[in-house]
């Protein structure tokens, strides 16, 4: 693996493991593909650093399993902001 992508790898995951984001919003961060990021984390990052994927890996797992209520809030933002704008 190439040193840049190495550190990219390393940073991406250690931004995830603090801030408990998701790949989108790291993704965004990082000003990279969620295919990147996504790429990054679950091939390389477990060969760069098994520790730190460990970490991410319970983030994502845990934001895996809260998405359908993410999901569902952003659904009734969405038509409570129609019903204001009538």
């Amino acid at each position: 693996m190439k040193a840049y992508i190495k550190e990219r790898t390393l940073e991406v995951g250690r931004y995830i493991a603090n801030s408990h984001e998701t790949i989108r919003a790291a993704a965004k961060v990082f000003n990279l593909s969620k295919s990147t990021v996504h790429n990054d984390i679950s091939k390389r990052l477990p060969r760069a650093d098994k520790e730190l994927f460990d970490q991410v890996k319970t983030v994502l797992d845990e934001n895996f399993s809260e998405k359908h209520i993410r999901g569902g809030m952003a659904t009734k933002m969405k038509f409570q902001d129609k019903e204001h704008a009538l």
